[in-house]
């Protein structure tokens, strides 16, 4: 529900409902008369004055534009309009009203397997989105970069905080989505290989089975499995039942989309997420997975499918 007050500026007289006002009578054979709405253009020029000065407004402003039904300036408010009429005064804005909203805008995003994620000074790459059925949110990614604790961010701003990780053993982590501006989406990022693709569902990782990879460090390359249930011994510990594959990958890819090579449709399925390897993407090398299908088990999470 929203309230407003109504506020009039004229000449930089500034008149509201409940002022008590003092007022010169009219001249003798001088009737008072009412004085014209603003035209919609007059309205738009104060809008203007209001938008040169958008630095200088009181931080509980969240915006203003013309109302051509009311032939009036509406400033929206969240919280506290002390200071508002006397900043849209100032700048002769015309006549106003004060909008009370319920929630400050905020810019909206998408969440995006392969893309950045970032804690720290630390940056991995975004897996797949998925929910419980009581709608919580997470993403899924790498369990050693979700070893790291604190809250990530990725592209827009603020994701949330690390809901659970598991690694060495296993190389899978969730980071809880607490931010309503960011969108969880069924999509993976292809970079400059193509618009992005869109993930169906799950599947399991087959030998020679085509795949490619996102992540936020080399973007979009492909390859096929050359093997599965490998155990990867890391310096910090084992992982078992691994995807291997011919596909190369780089640091800060960890935590990446493995899906299913699209070809030249748009349609995906999640096969698994970055975990390590050798070589790079310049000689080429060898990338080992966690198989999606473990933290959608152990964790009772659902894909974002389209």
């Amino acid at each position: 529900m929203r309230r407003t007050t109504f506020v009039r500026v004229l000449g930089g007289a500034l008149l509201a409902a409940g002022v008590a006002l003092t007022m010169a009578a009219p001249a003798s054979g001088s009737p008072a008369t009412a004085s014209a709405a603003p035209s919609v253009a007059e309205l738009s020029a104060a809008q203007s004055q209001l938008d040169a000065a958008a630095m200088s407004r009181p931080s509980t402003v969240t915006g203003w534009y013309v109302d051509s039904a009311t032939k009036s300036l509406v400033v929206s408010v969240h919280g506290s309009d002390q200071g508002v009429a006397k900043w849209a005064s100032g700048l002769g804005a015309g006549a106003v009203k004060i909008e009370h909203v319920a929630e400050a805008p905020k810019a909206l995003w998408n969440i995006i397997g392969g893309q950045a994620i970032t804690t720290g000074g630390a940056r991995c790459s975004a897996g797949f989105n998925a929910r419980l059925s009581s709608g919580a949110r997470y993403v899924i990614t790498a369990g050693h970069c979700t070893n790291l604790g604190g809250t990530w961010s990725g592209v827009g701003g603020t994701i949330g905080p690390v809901a659970g990780s598991s690694f060495p053993g296993n190389d899978f982590g969730a980071i809880y989505v607490s931010s309503s501006a960011a969108a969880s989406t069924p999509l993976v990022d292809r970079y400059s290989s193509g618009s992005d693709v869109t993930v169906t569902g799950p599947r399991t990782a087959t030998y020679g089975l085509a795949v490619c990879r996102s992540g936020s460090t080399t973007g979009w390359h492909c390859g096929s499995v050359t093997g599965t249930n490998q155990t990867v011994c890391y310096s910090q510990g084992c992982v078992y039942q691994m995807i291997r594959t011919n596909v190369c990958a780089e640091p800060g890819d960890s935590g990446g989309s493995l899906v299913t090579n699209p070809g030249s449709g748009s349609r995906v399925q999640a096969v698994g997420l970055t975990s390590g390897g050798s070589g790079n993407c310049s000689s080429g090398g060898t990338t080992y997975f966690q198989p999606i299908t473990e933290p959608l088990s152990v964790w009772g999470l659902t894909l974002y499918t389209g």
